[in-house]
């Protein structure tokens, strides 16, 4: 054997071995990049939960009060249009929350544990859902908060 066959060899496999390493890290980048947006869709999607929850503590006085104008009058049904809105957005926070914990766990909620691909499928349809219930919770209270000023 010559000497420049064996250094034409040594040269094809520090080729190889190259390709195989930038393949592999190429990889792990994408992985990377999967788990960070599925990591920041989660974030996005508790933003959005934790940002209307809290407005939620007005649900039970605001019930309340248009309860006890409700009656068979035009406005006594608007007092229940408003009342039903609220229930339905309390009632859609909580099913939402409570499908939401069954579907995903804490540590990937607050640990940020990887998500199996299945998961991350979920999340496009989680967002989508907390969205709506934000949108059901803001137009409710400010309907109702209105309709008594």
């Amino acid at each position: 054997m010559s000497y420049s066959w064996i250094m034409m060899q040594k040269s094809i496999f520090i080729i190889c071995l190259l390709a195989f390493v930038l393949i592999i890290s190429s990889c792990k980048d994408e992985e990377k990049k999967a788990e960070t947006l599925s990591n920041t869709q989660l974030k996005e999607i508790i933003a959005i939960h934790d940002e209307v929850m809290p407005k939620m503590s007005r649900f039970g006085k605001l019930v309340s009060e248009l309860s006890s104008k409700e009656d068979s009058t035009e406005m006594g049904l608007k007092y229940r249009e408003a009342r039903e809105d609220l229930q339905t957005a309390h009632k859609a926070m909580m099913d939402w929350m409570k499908d939401f914990g069954n579907k995903f766990h804490y540590e990937e909620i607050h640990k940020g544990k990887a998500l199996s691909e299945e998961k991350q499928k979920l999340l496009d349809a989680e967002e989508k859902k907390i969205k709506e219930v934000a949108d059901a919770i803001n137009s409710s209270l400010e309907k109702a908060e209105n309709l008594l000023k």
